[in-house]
C-alpha cells in the first residue's frame, strides 16, 4: 500500500501545540488515545494535561489543544531533556525525532547565548509544554509515518516578544538562528508567528518549504493555536495526502 504524505499550510505560523493538534486530529487518536501517549513519556506532572477540542475563530471551525499545566521555573539542560526521552515509554522512531528536534534547538539557542551546547539552560522551550508538544507531536507524525511532508513558506513579522528574558523584537533570537534556507515572507501582522519549538520540529522531521504538492487530499485539520491575529486567515491547515 502505497504511504500517504503530509502538506501543512500555514497562513498565521505554526506553534508546538497547534502541530500537537493537526498531527492528532490527522492521525484519528481520541483524547483518551492521547492521554494515554503522554502518559507514556513519564512525567507525572503531565497527566490529564491535554485534550483536543472543537474550536472556532470568527465562526470559522477547527480544532484547539486545551493544555492545563502546573506552573514550574525549571531550567532544563539537553541532558535532562534527553533522559526524559530516552526514559519515556515512546516508540524509538518518536524518541529519535523528538530528540532530534530538541537538539536543533540546543544549537540555535547555544549560539544565542554565547555558550556551548552543553552550558544551554532551556527555559521557555524547555519547559512542560514544549517537553509535551515535541515528544507528542513527534509520537502522533512516527504514527502517520508520512512518505513526505510539505510546509508552507513561513509569515514572519516585526514586534515585541514577551519572554524569560524580558522584551524581545520578533522573530525570536533561536527562530532566527534556524531560519537558514527556510523561505519566509512578511505577513500583516505583530509578534511571534513561529515559535522556536515548532520550527525546530519541522526542520528535525524534515520538511520541504515550498508550493504544494501534486496531490490528492485524503483527509484534512483546521489546528488553532491560543492567538488570533486581526488581520491573518487564523490556524494552521494540515492535509494527510497520496502523491
Amino acid at each position: 500500500m502505497k504511504r500517504q504524505s503530509i502538506v501543512l499550510r500555514t497562513p498565521s505560523g505554526i506553534s508546538g501545540d497547534m502541530l500537537l493538534t493537526g498531527l492528532a486530529r490527522l492521525a484519528g487518536v481520541s483524547n483518551a488515545e492521547l492521554s494515554a501517549l503522554v502518559d507514556s513519556i513519564g512525567v507525572e506532572a503531565l497527566h490529564d494535561c491535554v485534550t483536543v477540542e472543537p474550536h472556532h475563530v470568527n465562526w470559522i471551525t477547527g480544532f484547539q489543544a486545551r493544555i492545563t499545566l502546573p506552573h514550574e521555573h525549571h531550567h532544563r539542560t539537553p541532558k535532562t531533556i534527553y533522559d526524559i526521552i530516552e526514559r519515556s515509554g515512546l516508540t524509538d522512531a518518536a524518541k529519535s525525532l523528538a530528540t532530534k528536534a530538541f537538539a536543533i534547538l540546543a544549537e540555535a539557542e547555544a549560539t544565542v547565548h554565547g555558550c556551548s551546547v552543553d552550558e544551554v539552560h532551556f527555559h521557555e522551550v524547555g519547559a512542560l509544554d514544549s517537553i509535551l508538544d515535541t515528544c507528542v507531536a513527534a509520537a502522533l507524525f512516527t504514527k502517520i509515518d508520512p512518505a513526505e511532508f510539505h510546509c508552507s513558506p513561513l509569515p514572519m513579522c516585526d514586534g515585541i516578544i514577551r519572554c524569560e528574558h524580558g522584551l524581545l523584537a520578533s522573530l525570536p533570537p533561536a527562530v532566527q538562528e534556524m531560519l537558514n534556507g527556510v523561505p519566509v515572507y512578511g505577513a500583516d501582522a505583530s509578534g511571534e508567528t513561529v515559535t522556536p519549538t515548532a520550527l525546530a520540529f519541522l526542520k528535525a522531521a524534515g520538511a520541504r518549504f515550498g508550493k504544494w504538492p501534486q496531490c490528492k487530499v485524503v483527509t484534512s485539520a483546521r489546528a488553532y493555536g491560543g492567538k488570533v491575529f486581526e488581520n491573518l486567515p487564523n490556524g494552521a491547515n494540515f492535509f494527510l495526502v497520496t502523491m
